[in-house]
């Protein structure tokens, strides 16, 4: 959260984005990876976003590096990576956060 660079063009206030981002760690879950799955992605660093969303049994990834983190080697149907536009038009619109099928 301070890579300012990143939210230059937010259209919500650092005490905005703060509030926001107090709301949803409130209701996060720690997980502990158990098992390194290694997707090798482009970026190694990024490796840790999928390892995550398989140890958490996640949904989603919302990204704003779709391209580099759905670019795997190893590719799984459980969960989809969106950037977090695209996943509140389509998911809020479906009215379903949780399933990445719907």
């Amino acid at each position: 959260m301070s890579r300012e660079e990143l939210f230059a063009t937010a259209l919500i206030d650092p005490e905005d984005r703060a509030e926001m981002l107090d709301a949803v760690l409130s209701v996060c879950q720690w997980i502990n990876i158990t098992f390194l799955w290694r997707p090798n992605l482009p970026d190694e660093s990024d490796n840790h976003l999928i390892e995550l969303a398989i140890a958490g049994n996640a949904g989603w990834i919302i990204t704003g590096n779709v391209r580099d983190i759905a670019a795997g080697e190893l590719l799984f149907d459980s969960f989809r990576i969106a950037t977090p536009s695209a996943w509140l038009k389509e998911d809020h619109l479906n009215g379903d956060v949780d399933d990445p099928a719907s």
